[in-house]
């Protein structure tokens, strides 16, 4: 590909203790990709996104946004930088109501914080994209309920109009579609399928199901005892030995 890379992770390392659990991870990822991170339990791949995102700091390596070592900075400057992450497990405002959760999103993207003369002059403009956002998860007429009084299947699809709120350069989604039912999972794959789709963003995505990698991702990366062992076209990362020996046991395309 031409196109530079927006995010690259080069040497990334993270100890707890005597335990390497992210050892020396190098990628690159480019606009218009949806890069899959698979691996069985404990591989890395959350703490891999924890590093990427700034939940956690590098015990070495680097973080690189649009060639800019950004690896000394916290989670809410790197979310500034267009960093967006969907946590594995959800990261709400509870006693808000679903439309406040976003609306407050979108204020943070518009820089209004908490100026009150500010959100009150833009309180039309701000509430219609909030409601924008709710439409694209379906949780519009849920809008006026409390966050805590939806469940766990609506929380996810909160957390990711929260992120469409945002608007950042990349996604990152953490097991998204985890404790949805079956009716709410095509909800959340289309608008991923969708970001993928305008071809200026890119896309990490941390998912168990393989049917999921399959139909959304178009480049695979795992990571086996916090090593990458494979990075490339899913089919013939699936393919490789390295990763067949990975999951040795585990049965593939099913553990991944």
């Amino acid at each position: 590909m031409s196109e530079a890379p927006v995010l690259a992770t080069q040497g990334l390392t993270i100890r707890f203790g005597g335990h390497v659990a992210v050892n020396n991870v190098s990628a690159e990822f480019r606009p218009g990709t949806l890069t899959a991170i698979v691996g069985p339990n404990g591989a890395g791949k959350t703490t891999y996104f924890n590093l990427i995102s700034g939940q956690l700091p590098a015990s070495a390596g680097k973080v690189l946004l649009y060639g800019e070592d950004v690896t000394a900075l916290g989670a809410a400057q790197r979310a500034k930088r267009g960093v967006g992450r969907a946590f594995q497990l959800t990261n709400l405002f509870p006693n808000l109501s679903v439309l406040e959760n976003v609306r407050l999103a979108v204020q943070s993207r518009a820089g209004l914080g908490l100026n009150l003369l500010s959100l009150w002059s833009d309180h039309v403009e701000t509430t219609e994209k909030a409601e924008h956002f709710l439409h694209r998860v379906t949780l519009a007429e849920r809008r006026f309920e409390t966050a805590s009084a939806l469940s766990h299947g609506d929380k996810r699809k909160l957390e990711v109009a929260i992120l469409l709120a945002l608007e950042p350069d990349i996604f990152m989604f953490d097991e998204p579609t985890a404790g949805m039912s079956v009716d709410e999972v095509p909800v959340v794959l289309d608008l991923i399928q969708h970001i993928k789709a305008q071809g200026d963003k890119t896309v990490l995505l941390v998912e168990h199901k393989m049917d999921v990698v399959r139909s959304l991702a178009d480049r695979i990366i795992v990571l086996h005892n916090g090593f990458l062992v494979a990075d490339g076209d899913p089919a013939e990362v699936m393919a490789s030995p390295i990763v067949q020996e990975a999951y040795l046991g585990m049965g593939v395309a099913e553990s991944v």
